[in-house]
């Protein structure tokens, strides 16, 4: 258990690198807010992990982040239930791959609404109390396509570009408030985001899923391996310590030396 309690909430936390993020704090004692756009009763299992690891309270949040209404609710639900607000993670993303003239506009729409706009509205509703009490944590799941692009991604770079600059935005804001913003930039994670990207990219480069992972996916990481979602997660716990405190509006490379090119 942590000395000082601490209130966490991930956004998107069900699955993949949301998850592993939601089970590193609630090791370390965090009191957890899960969230999902999901029915409780659907992510029971993932609830299940992150209990099964905890010391400290673990509740879910059920929001649509694609409404700009849920996004800022979600963290007023978070703090009454909760009584604070210490660490904001916003990991929520979706991906959708085709060229531009391909990407059809609600697609483009969505994935800016949850990956863009409800980081802007969790961090305004979360900010306030965070400030108040002198400390505070955002993290923002960027990724290696906020520093780099790839093609037929125009939304999910575009996205990922304007998070990296919210981020620093953000910590310049709150530079003497005890309030730090970072983004972790991964690489290819494996999760079930990409595994589906696997697919996708295999009907656009009409190649076997096998080739998009070695020839496309992986062909930017030198590693030639992918990053596994408890790295990003053990970047996030450090930068909630206090020895991360001087670590602000950074932009924190885990892509097997992608952006080292």
């Amino acid at each position: 258990m942590t000395e000082t309690r601490r209130v966490a909430l991930v956004t998107g936390s069900t699955s993949g690198i949301g998850l592993a993020i939601a089970k590193k704090f609630a090791t370390i004692g965090y009191d957890v807010a899960v969230n999902s756009f999901e029915d409780e009763a659907d992510v029971a299992e993932a609830m299940a992990d992150v209990c099964a690891l905890g010391s400290g309270q673990i509740a879910y949040f059920r929001a649509d982040l694609a409404d700009p209404t849920d996004s800022f609710e979600l963290v007023q639900s978070v703090v009454a239930r909760f009584g604070q607000l210490d660490v904001l993670v916003n990991n929520a993303g979706i991906q959708k791959v085709a060229p531009i003239e391909e990407l059809p506009p609600a697609d483009w729409d969505r994935i800016l609404a949850i990956s863009l706009d409800s980081a802007f509205h969790t961090i305004r509703a979360a900010i306030p109390g965070m400030t108040e009490r002198g400390w505070g944590r955002i993290i923002n799941v960027a990724s290696a396509h906020g520093l780099r692009a790839s093609p037929f991604k125009s939304a999910y770079v575009a996205t990922k570009h304007a998070v990296v600059g919210l981020t620093k935005t953000v910590a310049l804001e709150t530079a003497e408030k005890g309030v730090t913003a970072n983004a972790i930039c991964p690489g290819y994670v494996w999760t079930p985001l990409a595994a589906t990207q696997v697919a996708d990219q295999a009907r656009a480069h009409n190649l076997s899923e096998e080739q998009v992972i070695r020839q496309v996916m992986l062909a930017p990481q030198p590693t030639r391996q992918f990053v596994q979602p408890e790295e990003i997660a053990e970047m996030a716990a450090y930068l909630c310590t206090d020895m991360a405190r001087s670590i602000t509006g950074s932009t924190i490379s885990i892509d097997g030396g992608w952006t080292a090119k």
